[in-house]
């Protein structure tokens, strides 16, 4: 077990008793960031020269895991977050010396929904736009945002081309009032906006050369780490984030059925309708976490041995993944229907699991959909569809 991952089994219950007062800010509170700081977490895939730890994938899994465990929205904004240290790492050295020279814990938000328009000037881009859910960004002194090239009246040209614009605070604001949500509401996944930002060339980042590995390929040659591809790693975090929720949610689960009665009588915890479906629920979630770990583990092994993840292994890690997640949720919801209605009052943290799996359930890293169409077309010779993400 990681020192990261240890440290926050640790402070479990400290992490627990700032989920309301996260979920009533809307952000995270600032003694929960502490306790992820202190972790250490947030420099798991943060490269050494840089201050980080450069562990393996899998600390991080289990790391986020512990966290959203405990306290659904810092897993989360763990995930999300965490995740952004692996771009840095293999962007220009000057925007890398930027962000985290003068702070190694230094917090990278983002989206990266190409939502932005980004007109070419001497030396960079004069960037606009305004993006929804930038996840722990009022803790974040820089962000990611999407964006593509656009011509004179503001039209992305043709063909798309997708950039990552990396700002600093001064550069962008962060939206209060928006966000207003059912679950993961301690994440403060708020709106930011950009006007007419300048982003100079070694800020941006070409989208299809971080998916390729270009940058990676220049920048961190020979690290295995950084060879893992944009692609798998940040629906990777995506999973983690999601697990964790899961995971926690069948450990409420535990709680309230050891002392639940049903109106008819029925003990919960020896109701065989009940047990069935609580061993189904903890035994899916498991599977589906080792399932994305034994897979995360085979590919870095693959590229620390010289190797490349290709396009088939991507494709077939998107398949997977997305079925993983949608596994442990699928079986957490049939779970809380057998829990009666004392699970649906707010004062239930079942509740709050549950609500929150089901907003993580919305992100497009868990929509299963495109990953399937985009694997069984590749299976049978068809063309991947330009949006598929891998």
């Amino acid at each position: 077990m990681h020192d990261a991952t240890r440290y926050v089994l640790e402070h479990a219950e400290e992490l627990r008793a700032e989920v309301s007062a996260s979920d009533e800010l809307g952000r995270l509170t600032d003694r929960t960031v502490e306790l992820l700081r202190a972790s250490g977490g947030m420099k798991l895939l943060q490269a050494q020269d840089c201050g980080g730890l450069q562990a393996h994938p899998v600390d991080f899994l289990d790391w986020v895991m512990a966290v959203g465990e405990n306290h659904p929205s810092a897993g989360w904004v763990a995930g999300v977050v965490g995740i952004h240290p692996w771009e840095i790492a293999i962007a220009d050295p000057r925007l890398q010396k930027e962000v985290y020279g003068a702070d190694p814990e230094t917090w990278v938000a983002s989206p990266y929904a190409p939502i932005g328009r980004a007109l070419p000037v001497q030396g960079g881009f004069r960037l606009t736009g305004r993006w929804p859910y930038s996840t722990g960004t009022d803790h974040a002194e820089w962000v990611v945002l999407g964006g593509m090239v656009a011509d004179d009246q503001g039209r992305p040209v043709s063909p798309p081309d997708v950039r990552h614009f990396v700002l600093p605070r001064p550069d962008y604001e962060v939206l209060e009032g928006t966000w207003n949500v059912m679950g993961l509401a301690g994440t403060g996944s708020k709106d930011v906006e950009a006007r007419d930002a300048f982003v100079p060339d070694y800020r941006v980042l070409d989208g299809a050369k971080v998916r390729d590995n270009s940058y990676s390929n220049a920048t961190r040659p020979g690290s295995a780490l950084y060879a893992m591809r944009f692609g798998l790693m940040f629906p990777f975090a995506i999973a983690a984030g999601t697990f964790g929720i899961a995971r926690g949610a069948v450990n409420a689960a535990y709680a309230h059925i050891e002392k639940r009665v049903s109106t008819q009588g029925s003990v919960s915890k020896t109701d065989p309708f009940v047990l069935a479906a609580l061993a189904r629920a903890e035994s899916d979630v498991e599977a589906s976490i080792s399932h994305v770990r034994t897979i995360v583990s085979a590919h870095f092994d693959t590229v620390a041995a010289g190797g490349d993840i290709t396009v088939k292994d991507r494709l077939r890690f998107r398949r997977d993944q997305v079925r993983a997640t949608d596994r442990a949720m699928e079986a957490v919801n049939d779970l809380y229907r057998l829990m009666g209605s004392s699970a649906i009052q707010k004062s239930s943290e079942l509740e709050r699991y549950w609500r929150d799996l089901q907003v993580a359930s919305t992100h497009v890293c868990n929509a299963r959909e495109a990953c399937y169409l985009a694997w069984g077309l590749d299976v049978f010779g068809g063309e991947i569809p330009p949006t598929a993400q891998y």
